[in-house]
């Protein structure tokens, strides 16, 4: 059709042309008149024109049908319609061809961000910055503000962030809040004061390309910069007709999208490469601090970067190229000066693996030490299975099938001559503390002691309490250590486990003093692992001959969270709630519609059951607009619910005020207990059935999990209110996952890419090495790589003997995890 119409209409406006030239006469052809000819030519018009341009058409060639008898001017005004007809008709046909992005050459870039001439190439990794050529004394100090002081640490000292000028578009594709690169035309320059600030100078560009024009504005603060012959010199460096290079952030602006604060580049000619460090590139964003400039960091890592990328890479060559992994020293140089996207990503992968895999080595390390130490095999004798049986036939309940499976790996772990190293992962409420126990009465049976330790006094307590109702009837003894076991009673505690008479031992991190002492410790039972740091876990292994080791966690922790944190342990999961467990309904309220709440509150207690009300703080802060345990407690007991008894537990309570308050909401002296997380794990009440959680956006996603699961242990059917404050989007949005979704695993997995795995887990106690690069949440690939590709180099080199630079890595990662230990 497009053609079809370019062929038609070529003629008709050559001959319109030609009319005009000759005055409008009605020119003679070989053939016919000027007027015969576009008669003819307007009554057969190509297939394909739309009803109102074949009208169009058919009125020029009625008219066109008089043209001789016109006067000059009736005719000029025909022939102009005709044409401008014409000229409207091809362009509504043509194809509209996208405009594709300018072109840029980056050149090298400017001097002052190059290393300076004479830089040693040889640097170590640890040599300090302040003997670097280029760095100097000045420069080194401010860098150690940021714990930068080997060349190491500053090669190691990430961009935080890119900004995108490699972006090239349009202006007319400029989009608000992106930044971009133009290359543009001057068409205008103007250098002047601001007419409000004598020390305000404002550029302004007009630049145009082939899509649209721009105002580029550029603003300079200084006496200096307002001084005629300034202002002059800047006009001369953008002179009309010249190609200029912009960057920046494009805003909105009552006038269209604009540059904020950008960058400007004369280019020497349209096709000449950029000289600028910044403009057309992806460059980096870094952590500063007083008194250190972006460029003074960029000129510093400038200077080391040759050396480093000339360092040995730790990476055997074939597994390397099978990875499809670039060099360190290219990954290095990518990621402080990356030409791309694609070539950050590369490089960026090669570190996130590296990262990985020195963690992957070091658990792996640890993991066989611990499998060729020697443990005593914990054997049951052929009369030993009764005493598991008879425990397991005190139930009032079987087991589940997941139960049976966890229960069936960890007795064959106990069995064999290398310690057990299990963690055992349930949801609340899957029946973890029965399996353990079954798993300590085997380890008794064989002749051993068994140890079960809890993070706080009132889960331990709560533990003793539990089994002390079973353990009895079986005759094994069982004792309860803690930080509040009164002198006299510890003391005698101590003799009967020395002496073998106390066969459990139930307590918390009171368990790891010295005074402390096993007649024959087999089996280590460890609650909630996460709370627990590797150091604190070996200290209680030592105190046997190599005792078997058992953990457990309600925390649902995701598969990637697991490997890097328990890379060293088996893995067991309860993935099966007992029957009879009823569902939680979960509802997000507002602060103002807390008295509707209070009323759900007296409705369940008025049939008999019971309520948790929790809270961030247990006293009022100033700083925080929050409501107090303290002050909660008061509110309710005295006008909310003055008829009935209300409990107050929190973390500042002795060990014997919160085993109290614990004991009156269990045996139902009190209906209604206020109480900070300390309840978070372990309290157990089947008639509670109704958890309001005050201020819950305060709270992670997987706490909030924990907490929901300390309702719902009875028939009742069961409430979970969130009540919070604020309008924050993301933090409703977090909110709604939970009140939307009971599994625990996938709980935990939307905490981990919220939160990260500090928050999640407890930066201190986690026992994870610092990630510089790696994200857990989204690097789970290469984290499975590096495991495997760890488990291939250790299965082949133990001791990575034939490693030696792995080794050297690996070796000087514990040296910076034990100091930084230390100075915690």
């Amino acid at each position: 059709m497009e053609q079809a119409l370019e062929r038609w209409c070529t003629p008709l406006q050559l001959a319109c042309r030609l009319e005009a030239e000759a005055g409008f006469g009605d020119l003679q052809g070989r053939r016919d008149r000027f007027s015969g000819f576009i008669d003819t030519s307007l009554a057969a018009p190509p297939d394909g024109l739309e009803p109102p341009e074949q009208q169009q058409l058919a009125a020029l060639a009625r008219d066109f049908g008089g043209y001789g008898a016109l006067a000059l001017a009736g005719r000029q005004s025909l022939v102009r319609r005709l044409r401008q007809a014409l000229h409207e008709l091809r362009r509504r046909r043509q194809e509209v061809r996208p405009v594709g992005p300018p072109h840029l050459r980056l050149g090298p870039p400017d001097a002052a961000v190059l290393p300076p001439a004479g830089v040693p190439r040889g640097l170590d990794p640890q040599t300090p910055l302040g003997e670097v050529a280029g760095i100097g004394p000045k420069t080194a100090t401010r860098l150690a503000a940021l714990g930068l002081l080997v060349v190491r640490d500053l090669v190691h000292h990430y961009p935080r962030d890119y900004l995108d000028y490699a972006h090239l578009v349009r202006i007319a594709a400029l989009e608000p809040g992106r930044t971009a690169t133009i290359v543009a035309t001057v068409r205008r320059c103007h250098a002047f004061g601001s007419p409000r600030n004598p020390n305000l100078a404002i550029l302004e560009l007009q630049v145009q390309d082939v899509t649209g024009r721009l105002r580029v504005t550029r603003f300079f603060a200084g006496r200096r910069f307002s001084s005629p012959g300034w202002l002059k010199a800047q006009q001369r460096l953008y002179p009309v007709g010249a190609t200029v290079a912009v960057s920046g952030l494009v805003k909105d602006s009552p006038y269209g999208p604009c540059f904020a604060d950008p960058l400007l580049e004369v280019l020497e000619a349209p096709g000449a490469p950029v000289r600028s460090e910044r403009i057309g590139r992806f460059v980096p964003v870094y952590a500063l601090t007083e008194g250190l400039s972006g460029e003074t960091l960029a000129r510093a890592i400038a200077a080391v970067l040759p050396a480093a990328s000339r360092w040995p890479d730790p990476l055997p060559e074939p597994l390397r190229l099978e990875l499809g992994l670039p060099r360190r020293g290219e990954a290095l140089l990518g990621l402080h000066r990356p030409a791309d996207r694609e070539e950050l990503q590369r490089c960026r992968r090669r570190l996130v693996f590296d990262e990985f895999l020195l963690l992957q080595l070091a658990l792996g390390q640890r993991r066989e030490r611990l499998r060729r130490s020697p443990a005593p095999p914990l054997l049951l004798p052929s009369d030993g299975e009764d005493l598991v049986s008879r425990f397991l036939d005190l139930l009032p309940f079987p087991l589940t099938g997941a139960q049976n499976r966890v229960l069936a790996e960890i007795r064959a772990d106990m069995e064999r001559p290398q310690p057990m190293a299990r963690l055992v992962q349930g949801d609340v409420g899957s029946g973890k503390t029965v399996v353990a126990l079954a798993a300590l009465l085997g380890a008794i049976a064989a002749g051993c002691q068994g140890a079960l330790m809890a993070p706080t006094e009132v889960l331990a307590a709560q533990h003793f309490h539990k089994l002390a109702g079973w353990l009895p009837q079986l005759d094994v003894s069982i004792e309860l250590l803690t930080g509040s076991t009164p002198a006299r009673r510890r003391r005698q505690v101590l003799q009967d486990l020395a002496n073998g008479q106390v066969k459990l031992l139930v307590g918390t991190h009171a368990l790891l003093e010295d005074p402390v002492q096993f007649d024959r410790l087999g089996l280590v039972v460890v609650d909630e692992q996460h709370r627990f740091g590797v150091r604190q876990r070996n200290r209680l292994l030592a105190k046997g001959l190599q005792p078997h080791l058992l953990t457990m966690t309600a925390t649902p922790i995701p598969r990637t969270l697991a490997l890097s944190i328990h890379g060293d342990l088996d893995l067991s999961q309860i993935d099966e709630l007992p029957p009879g467990r009823t569902p939680i309904r979960t509802r997000l309220l507002r602060g103002s519609e807390r008295a509707g709440a209070w009323e759900l509150v007296r409705q369940e207690v008025t049939k008999g059951q019971r309520a948790y009300v929790v809270l961030p703080l247990v006293e009022e802060s100033e700083k925080l607009d929050l409501r107090s345990a303290v002050e909660v407690h008061r509110h309710l007991d005295e006008e909310v619910f003055p008829e009935l008894t209300v409990g107050l537990l929190h973390g500042r309570m002795t060990g014997e005020e919160k085993q109290r308050a614990i004991s009156a909401f269990q045996e139902g002296r009190s209906q209604v207990l206020v109480s900070t997380t300390v309840v978070e794990v372990g309290v157990d009440v089947p008639e509670a059935s109704v958890m309001v959680i005050e201020h819950a956006e305060r709270f992670g996603l997987a706490q909030l999990h924990q907490l929901r699961g300390r309702v719902g242990r009875g028939a009742a059917a069961s409430h979970c209110l969130l009540l919070h404050e604020g309008d924050n989007a993301m933090a409703r949005q977090r909110l709604e996952l939970l009140a939307r979704s009971g599994d625990g695993f996938e709980i935990a997995e939307m905490d981990l890419r919220l939160r990260g795995p500090g928050q999640v887990l407890g930066t201190r106690q986690s026992g994870l090495p610092d990630l510089a690069l790696a994200s857990l949440s989204d690097d789970g690939a290469v984290l499975e790589e590096a495991r495997l590709a760890a488990r291939r180099i250790l299965a082949e080199d133990p001791e990575l003997a034939r490693h030696p630079h792995l080794r050297e890595a690996l070796e000087a990662q514990r040296r910076r995890s034990v100091e930084a230990a230390q100075l915690n």
